[in-house]
């Protein structure tokens, strides 16, 4: 035993919070190793060492059965250092290695969504404690049917990676398929979900394939409906996947409400999508080429709006979508108290600064803060950044070709969608390709209780519920 203590000394270097402790029970001794700084200490001195104390050489052979936790287990040498760092007390005694859990609570707990805002539905939100997000699913999904499988990634970190299914509805070629390629991640450590999604996502396009939320309803549904939800330890926010693109036009909370409501509620996410991508290059190319495109009216009035600004047009709308960026960026680095005094101050103040000096014209500020904020009634930061590439893109086309140039840029843009595919499915689905029982929860907001189908594309298992 004294040779197997000095080899995990020697593994763990002179690092202060790895204790290791000896004790002697009728002339044999036990050793203790753990970290301090991982393991609740007074769960060891309290139910470990005190019933050591009353031990005699007898109980050395039975520990298992006879010490008060719920989880301990005999391991190999070579697990110890492993187990060690991740909150287990090591017992070696009796030529048996013992790992049992004293985990401190080191995580937050149970709190309020704060990305994402739920009007009307559940509150509480993942934590970076991987068995309570895996809780808050299983409280959600009470069925045998939800599986999950543990990969460990990270050469340093070894962080737990969980795969979490449905098994009677997903797809078990796209668990394989995820399986196998967080299996062939080689890299340091895990710190972050990020890192797995780098590795997951098509990094061929700027629109997101991949979804993470720190909503457990959120994934419940996902769940439901085939995907797969992926439970990284460590990480407040889970992935699920594979996302299609009309995906990132619905919300939780549309499942909450009135269908009625949640339809038009999709229909002004849709405008808002083409107001935030086409609105700047539609006002550079009628301003600049295509004047006859406007009532005459219409077009003087804008004309006389920038006849003192020295700037031609793109480059007034370039440095208000910069100046735009920089504020929201302020506004995001800046604590909560001084960020929204910093925005008023920027939006309000320095713009009509601006108009009042003649470097910009009003209906430029106008044009430019209506598509930014247009493109912030999606709550996925990835689709709101792809806005933002494809709204400069299609700006530089319109002053160049007008019209004609935001033409070839919107089917750019289509032609980028349709080839898109997550995990090997069509990103436009159910449009392209067409999928007629689908198209009732695209768009349009069919009642949860007459949903009797699910998407083809995910599962076999297509009816729900009762229709099954």
């Amino acid at each position: 035993m004294d040779k197997i203590v000095n080899k995990v000394k020697e593994k763990l270097g002179y690092s202060t919070d790895y204790i290791f402790k000896e004790i002697v029970i009728d002339k044999k001794k036990v050793y203790f190793i753990f970290c301090e700084v991982l393991c609740n200490g007074s769960d060891i001195n309290e139910f470990i060492l005190e019933k050591f104390s009353n031990f005699n050489k007898k109980d050395l052979k039975n520990l298992i059965n006879i010490l008060p936790d719920n989880n301990i287990k005999e391991i190999k040498e070579e697990e110890i250092t492993t187990f060690i760092n991740n909150g287990f007390l090591i017992c070696i005694a009796d030529n048996k290695i013992l790992a049992i859990e004293v985990r401190a609570i080191l995580e937050r707990g149970v709190t309020t969504i704060e990305s994402e805002l739920s009007i009307s539905g559940p509150k509480d939100s993942f934590s970076e404690n991987f068995n309570t997000n895996l809780g808050l699913i299983r409280k959600r999904i009470k069925s045998s049917n939800l599986w999950w499988k543990e990969l460990p990634v990270g050469k340093s970190s070894e962080t737990k990676v969980g795969i979490m299914y449905m098994n009677d509805i997903v797809d078990k070629d796209l668990v394989t398929k995820v399986a196998n390629k967080i299996s062939s991640i080689d890299i340091d450590a895990i710190i972050d979900s990020s890192y797995i999604k780098d590795v997951l996502e098509d990094n061929n396009s700027f629109f997101p394939t991949i979804m993470s939320t720190e909503r457990p309803d959120k994934v419940s549904m996902a769940l439901l409906e085939g995907k797969i939800a992926i439970l990284i330890d460590m990480s407040s926010y889970v992935l699920i996947l594979p996302n299609f693109f009309i995906d990132f036009f619905h919300t939780v909370d549309d499942y909450y409400q009135k269908s009625i409501n949640t339809t038009f509620i999709r229909i002004i996410r849709i405008f808002a999508f083409f107001i935030a991508i086409l609105l700047p290059a539609f006002y550079i190319a009628v301003t600049t080429y295509n004047q006859d495109a406007i009532p005459m009216s219409l077009l003087l009035l804008l004309k006389a709006q920038r006849s003192f600004v020295p700037f031609p047009a793109v480059v007034e709308a370039l440095f208000m979508i910069v100046s735009f960026e920089i504020l929201r960026e302020s506004d995001l680095r800046m604590s909560s108290t001084t960020g929204s005094a910093i925005s008023i101050l920027g939006g309000l103040i320095l713009g009509d600064a601006a108009v009042s000096a003649g470097i910009m014209s009003p209906i430029m500020i106008i044009i430019i803060a209506l598509s930014s904020i247009a493109g912030f009634v999606f709550t996925s930061i990835e689709l709101v950044n792809a806005i933002r590439i494809y709204r400069i893109i299609l700006l530089i086309l319109s002053c160049i070709l007008g019209l004609y140039g935001i033409y070839l840029g919107s089917v750019y843009l289509l032609y980028k969608l349709i080839t898109l595919t997550s995990l090997n499915k069509p990103y436009l689905a159910p449009f392209s390709p067409f999928i007629k029982s689908e198209i009732k929860d695209s768009i349009y907001k069919e009642s949860n209780t007459n949903k009797k189908y699910r998407n083809p594309i995910l599962t076999k298992n297509k009816y729900r519920g009762k229709y099954k």
